[in-house]
């Protein structure tokens, strides 16, 4: 939890309390669904929730916009960023039921009311954000398609609507033809080695590909 103050300092009162309650409730889930590999369990904050937080490093999310979380697995990023900024409306998608599961209880057990999610594919979803979060669940490409409609065009942040996708590793081959497309390294955020490839990709709405 240490981790998160350090980089976060202006938590409430009520943030700080729903953070330290991460560990207790993804252990005490993990036990009964596998969502968290047992190497990650221990370095929970680390590896998932400050990672997770990379995202708000290059946005804050103004109130009453929309985010959605594709592929949100046990809730990454999705659950960090909404206990981060309570009044953005944000929705948690997955395709396996026992991964919503555990995310419905966590969120509960937080007492998140800016949460909502959805067992199934993102293909079938019908509305529209202001962005969408994911950990590198597909390809670029791939993730493009699977997306694509579900930008808003009404603006109300700096950086445009789009994408905000969090990838490791060199990206210069599946980024090739997204020439908008701009990359933030986490290491200049975060000084842990966890963090030495790890990047934000932001896309926005309206690319443009070679």
């Amino acid at each position: 939890m240490e981790i998160i103050q350090k980089y976060f300092t202006d938590l409430t009162e009520i943030q700080v309390a729903q953070f330290s309650k991460l560990q207790e409730l993804y252990q005490d889930w993990n036990l009964k669904i596998n969502v968290v590999s047992r190497k990650d369990i221990d370095e929970l904050y680390l590896r998932h929730v400050l990672h997770s937080l990379g995202i708000a490093k290059i946005i804050s999310f103004k109130p009453g916009s929309k985010v959605m979380d594709v592929g949100t697995g046990g809730g990454f990023p999705g659950i960090p960023l909404a206990i981060l900024f309570p009044e953005t409306k944000f929705h948690l998608v997955d395709s396996i039921g026992k991964k919503i599961k555990v995310v419905n209880e966590v969120a509960e057990g937080l007492g998140l009311q800016n949460v909502k999610t959805t067992h199934g594919r993102v293909e079938e979803i019908k509305e529209e954000y202001d962005f969408i979060v994911s950990r590198a669940v597909a390809q670029m490409e791939t993730f493009v398609r699977w997306n694509k409609g579900k930008i808003t065009k009404k603006q109300n942040h700096d950086l445009k609507n789009g994408i905000l996708y969090l990838k490791g590793g060199d990206l210069s081959e599946e980024l090739a033809k997204y020439t908008s497309a701009t990359i933030y390294d986490l290491p200049n955020y975060f000084e842990e080695d966890f963090f030495e490839t790890k990047k934000v990709v932001h896309l926005p709405m309206k690319f443009k590909v070679k």
